[in-house]
């Protein structure tokens, strides 16, 4: 029996508010005129309408809301241009499998298809990004779409679109006519592993005198057990970007991520390995680069079939969840006593992070992104959430965060979009309110939406902003010195983002020498703690990170004087190539000859 009606906008609210739908991120317009009236009205339901100053904010904000493991973030955009401002945060989700819903406004149902003002065909713009994609079709409709698409968004872990003409949710409807299946959605649970999968894959390790873990995303939540794998294998770990969190920083074994964003002993030791155990990871560089030319052993563990085999031929397929397939093979792999691969591979880490430490602790002179992030490891939280900007701050993020699984960092990982971290803090502190919060974003990329540290003020989302200044796109400019004749476009004028926080209603810093950044950073999270949104200008080097793909260390590969020269422009005297590790153990390279 039908009793009552309800604006189809509140419906649709409701059915959001059953998926756990807490947050919208964007900007009212015209074309969204019921859901704000909607928003504004609400009763049974507690929706917050988070307004930014840029859609593309919006989208992003939504986006790491989930990667920062928070319910699916709902983002809207104006017909139009707040639509078209969305596609670049919608693409990271895609590109990074992140469930998402855009709700796009639209003209009034009479007005479509009659080149009225703001009004064209929205839905072929997201066709190559979305998992669902649809206009509605009649008002009634409305809430029926919305549940639809987040479930499909969630399930088929992507991007979902909604189309809605302007005047639909004005419309009412019978209070029986909706419903949520938010109470009727089950996860994929993973394949049971295939115990002679397990089988072959022992007999590989057990024959294997060089392994290495190239662990992924997948082992996410497993680091203990991959930890134990690797100490009873004698097998460092090498890990992709995105899941530095997953292991101890101070690991012996963690060999830390390969190619440019990558530490030293990963590049190295991939060369040089004979086995690869490859956990819940797609790395499509693998491919590209041809990162495991030298293997002879590739074992692949996965839980999505599509997977098995993608990036490189696998000797032993495994489907199924990581963590149970690691503790399989713990329970059955011989142990290794003695290997002479495992200790030149503690002595390559090591010496690594001395270097890593030498830069990061000097005590005086123009200041280095290196002694920012020194100052950051020790006033930042034991659990401190790190929201992580596109460019050299991905790349240093990755060498100088002291990270441990009490951690989370979270950035824009295939699609790279500068621009990524302020609202990802906007996103991490909607998520976890009472966790300390920070965005490391290089100048270039911070300038891209800086007006948003107004939406950390006005909602009362405090985060701990960080901007290494150096006047420059400098990972593009570093590609560039590699590539090009010259740099030309990477340089750009200085900004007092001091002063442009200031004017925003947040705390200003600014920063130039080493021995005055323990004294700003220790300022600036009293400052926090007080429940203000902090920037810290740090006016930083143009000194060039060391380029870890392109290491000229070798004697046997390189020149005495390219090596010199090498060696002092990154400050790195006492880095040793791998090869000579291999050497005292009595091993012979294959790079080096």
């Amino acid at each position: 029996m039908t009793v009552g009606k309800t604006k189809v906008s509140t419906a649709s609210l409701k059915v959001m508010a059953d998926w756990g739908i807490e947050t919208i991120y964007g900007i009212p317009s015209g074309t969204l005129a019921p859901l704000m009236e909607a928003l504004g009205e609400q009763e049974e339901t507690n929706i917050e309408f988070l307004q930014v100053k840029h859609e593309e904010v919006a989208a992003k904000a939504a986006v790491m809301q989930w990667k920062f493991g928070g319910k699916i973030g709902v983002c809207v955009g104006s017909g139009g241009p707040g639509a078209s401002h969305l596609i670049n945060g919608l693409y990271d989700a895609a590109m990074d499998n992140t469930p998402v819903l855009a709700i796009l406004g639209s003209r009034p149902l009479k007005e479509l298809n009659m080149d009225a003002f703001q009004e064209l065909n929205q839905n072929p713009m997201f066709a190559n990004i979305a998992v669902y994609n649809r206009r509605v079709a009649y008002a009634e409709q409305l809430p029926k779409l919305v549940d639809e698409a987040i479930r499909t968004a969630i399930a088929k872990r992507g991007v979902a679109v909604l189309e809605v003409p302007g005047d639909f949710g004005f419309h009412e409807m019978d209070n029986d006519a909706f419903y949520s299946s938010a109470k009727s959605f089950r996860d994929y649970t993973s394949s049971p592993i295939n115990e002679a999968d397990i089988d072959a894959a022992v007999e590989v390790l057990n024959n294997s005198k060089r392994p290495v873990i190239y662990a992924g995303v997948g082992t996410m939540g497993h680091g203990p057990a991959v930890t134990e794998l690797s100490r009873l294998i004698k097998a460092p770990v090498i890990v992709t970007g995105k899941n530095y969190e997953t292991f101890e920083y101070d690991f012996e074994a963690l060999a830390g991520s390969t190619y440019r964003v990558g530490w030293k002993p990963a590049n190295e030791t991939i060369k040089e390995a004979d086995t690869v155990i490859f956990i819940g990871s797609n790395f499509p560089f693998a491919e590209v680069d041809k990162t495991f030319e030298n293997i002879e052993k590739f074992i692949q563990i996965d839980n999505n079939p599509v997977m098995l085999g993608k990036r490189h031929n696998a000797d032993v397929a495994i489907l199924g969840d990581a963590g149970e397939a690691v503790h399989s093979l713990l329970a059955k792999v011989t142990p290794v006593e003695e290997s002479a691969w495992w200790n030149a591979n503690l002595k390559n880490i090591q010496n690594w992070r001395d270097y890593m430490t030498k830069l990061e602790t000097k005590e005086s002179g123009d200041l280095q992104l290196y002694q920012v992030y020194n100052a950051i490891n020790k006033y930042a939280d034991e659990d401190a959430i790190y929201s992580i900007d596109v460019g050299n701050s991905t790349q240093t993020s990755i060498r100088h965060l002291h990270m441990t699984p009490k951690n989370m960092w979270r950035t824009s990982p295939l699609f790279a979009s500068m621009g990524i971290a302020l609202p990802g803090g906007i996103a991490a502190k909607k998520v976890f309110p009472n966790r300390q919060a920070w965005n490391l974003a290089g100048d270039g990329a911070f300038s891209m939406n800086y007006q948003d540290i107004v939406t950390n003020v006005r909602y009362d989302l405090p985060v701990i902003n960080v901007v290494f200044t150096n006047t420059e796109y400098g990972f593009i400019k570093n590609k560039y010195e590699d590539t090009n004749a010259n740099t030309f476009g990477t340089e750009f004028t200085d900004v007092d983002y001091a002063k442009i926080a200031e004017a925003q209603g947040a705390v200003g810093f600014t920063v130039s020498r080493i021995e005055d950044m323990d004294q700003v950073m220790a300022d600036a999270v009293k400052a926090y703690k007080e429940g203000k949104t902090v920037v810290i200008d740090a006016k930083i080097t143009k000194d060039r990170p060391i380029p870890v793909e392109t290491l000229k260390l070798d004697p046997t590969l390189y020149s005495a004087e390219e090596i010199a020269a090498y060696k002092e422009k990154y400050e790195a005297e006492e880095l040793v190539p791998f090869s000579e590790f291999l050497k005292a153990e009595g091993l012979t390279s294959k790079v080096a000859k």
